[in-house]
């Protein structure tokens, strides 16, 4: 993929960018100043794993899965943030970061339920050999609101038979979707998706230290009593179902969810004349949720809480009729 136009970590014009040349295992690649070890290893059709980043989000380097070895560097170095520099030598797929990206999944896995992250981030653990059995059976799960109530810094010492888990009850205190943090892997694109790379609106952030680091509105108040203004930017996200529509949960829990049953339909949301760009997801001629095209130069994948939560409508009128 090349980039052809401003990212939000380099506003620059590409026009007025001057070319640098590198290599990706071996390979000859030219990129714009100003692009990532990912763009270039993108360009010359090498697929690095990503969790915690996206196109419409600034980096912020934390799941470490797609790291790449660069000749010269002492560190293994995050391609989705490391710049391009002319006459780098990046290695993708050598022993040491395929065991680096081994790692990263088995501990990942081992500690969260990534059942519902998606059919890439299962071929990469099996890609890698990623084994979370071998740190044990998981521990049993915590009770609701025990992890919000870890005390920052304070370490819990394990039994040693079990691997630690994030493993906790469900949280639903509203209508619209619900947060099962039993899935997050902390890769915060909730939080810059509410922050400043979208909504501005600050409402979670990170609450905690080390293995108790959690997603948390300020001072753990439930989302009707936060600053949350209910945009669902933060669901559309999210990897690995932390965050998820509270329609598509019920019909997970009822076995009923079926995406190979759904059509998605592209559309304009009616509310305003912005003209935000809808996806919406129909199972059983029923909108099940709305999503919106990261490509789309309006939303770039976000949207208000009417565009994304206020389908409902449409369900009582095609009733009505």
């Amino acid at each position: 993929m090349t980039i052809t136009s401003p990212t939000a970590a380099d506003p620059t014009p590409v026009s007025l960018r001057r070319r640098i040349e590198l290599s990706v295992d071996g390979q000859p690649v030219t990129v714009h100043e100003g692009d990532t070890l990912l763009d270039a290893c993108r360009q010359v059709g090498v697929e690095v794993p990503t969790l915690c980043f996206l196109e419409t989000l600034a980096p912020v380097n934390v799941c470490r899965v797609c790291v790449v070895e660069v000749e010269g560097s002492r560190t293994l170095v995050p391609s989705c943030s490391r710049k391009a520099e002319p006459g780098m030598s990046v290695q993708t797929a050598s022993d040491r970061v395929r065991t680096s990206r081994r790692m990263v999944l088995e501990l990942l896995a081992s500690s969260v339920d990534l059942s519902l992250a998606g059919d890439d981030v299962q071929r990469w653990i099996a890609e890698y050999g990623a084994r979370a059995d071998r740190h044990g059976p998981a521990a049993a799960p915590a009770a609701a609101g025990e992890r919000d109530r870890a005390r920052p810094g304070h370490h819990h010492v394990g039994d040693g038979l079990s691997a630690a888990t994030v493993h906790q009850p469900a949280k639903r205190d509203n209508e619209l979707y619900q947060r099962d943090y039993s899935r997050c892997i902390l890769c915060y694109k909730c939080v810059e998706a509410c922050g400043e790379d979208a909504q501005n609106t600050f409402a979670i952030a990170v609450a905690g230290r080390g293995f108790d680091a959690r997603i948390s509105t300020e001072f753990d108040v439930g989302l009707p009593d936060s600053a949350c203004v209910y945009c669902g930017n933060c669901i559309a996200v999210c990897p690995t179902g932390a965050l998820m529509f509270t329609s598509e949960a019920d019909l997970r829990a009822e076995g009923a969810w079926d995406e190979d049953r759904q059509q998605v339909t592209r559309t304009v949301c009616p509310y305003c004349g912005v003209g935000c760009n809808l996806e919406l997801h129909v199972q059983d001629n029923t909108i099940v949720k709305v999503t919106s095209p990261l490509d789309h130069e309006v939303t770039s994948g976000n949207l208000c809480v009417k565009g994304r939560f206020g389908f409902q409508f449409a369900q009582a009128r095609r009733a009505a009729d």
